[in-house]
This record gives C-alpha cells, structure tokens and sequence, in this order.
C-alpha cells in the first residue's frame, strides 16, 4: 500500500474514553485486535500501551484508523519507514483475503472499510468487501484471533527454550 501522510488528524478519544461510550463487546474486541496486531505508534516507534492507553486517530485522505501511543503523538508526522512496517505487520496479521480465504499475495491491494485497512487476493475482492463489510471485518477480526494467538504460542515456546 503506497500513501503518503504528513500529518495525523485526532478524532476524538482514546480507546479507554470510547469503552465508557458504551461500545459493544464487538467494538472492543475489534480495537484490542487492532491495536495487538498494530503493536507500534506510527510517530515515535514505540510499543502501544508502554506509554498509557493508545489513542485512537484518522490518518490521510481514506481516514484510516491507527493507534499513538501517547497524547504527545497527536501533533507529531507519520513516520514513513514506521508506516510500512506497521501495514507489514497487519498484512502478515490478516493472513488471507477474506473474500476467497486465500493466502494474501507478497503486494495485496487493499481497501479501508470503517476506518480499517483491509488486504485482499485480487482487486476485484475489494467490491465484495465494500458490497458487505461487517462480514469483511468479522473474518479479519477471525485472522487476527487466530494470527495472536499463534504469536502467543510461538512467544512461550522461545520462553521455555530460553530458560532451559
């Protein structure tokens, strides 16, 4: 995905202000999926929740939604390289295009559907996403459960076989 950003632009509240809105458990569920496979802040690099609850913003033209780790992130830029990194790591979290469930591509295309970024296998998928995106995001909030949960297992082996 090639964008440009500059600038950031806070749309309101931090994740913990949106649970006292009363959002639902799917709401929640979504952000904290979200925010575990972001893992970092696009300005400072740092890992989200090491500086406070992450803070939800709109990024660019397509008002696609990232997490800053911190209040003293909402003026800061987009750093490129940390851009790319954190769209890597949510390619790699999603896994497969929720239309055809097939591996994603080395280049998927992508679409952003309620400010989520969303990969696909083939152009012609982001349509089909568009067309229906709560079940679009119902199966990447699948890939992402499953995506942490191996990352989580992978984690405590390391651990173990460190330790031993």
């Amino acid at each position: 995905m090639t964008m440009v950003l500059v600038t950031v632009a806070l749309t309101g509240q931090s994740v913990r202000a949106h649970e006292e809105d009363h959002q639902t458990e799917d709401q929640l569920r979504r952000e904290q999926l979200r925010i575990a496979v972001q893992e970092i802040c696009p300005i400072s690099g740092e890992k989200l929740g090491a500086m406070g609850t992450p803070i939800k913003v709109a990024a660019g033209d397509s008002k696609e939604e990232v997490y800053l780790c911190c209040e003293g992130c909402t003026n800061g830029k987009i750093d490129q390289k940390l851009w790319g990194t954190i769209h890597r790591s949510i390619a790699k979290a999603q896994g497969k295009c929720p239309i055809s469930k097939k591996d994603l591509p080395r280049k998927p295309k992508s679409t952003v559907v309620e400010g989520q970024v969303i990969y696909v296998a083939r152009p012609a998928s982001i349509e089909e996403v568009q067309a229906e995106p709560e079940a679009a995001l119902l199966q990447v909030d699948e890939f992402y459960a499953s995506y942490i949960k191996e990352k989580k297992q992978r984690e405590k082996k390391e651990e173990k076989r460190e330790h031993n």
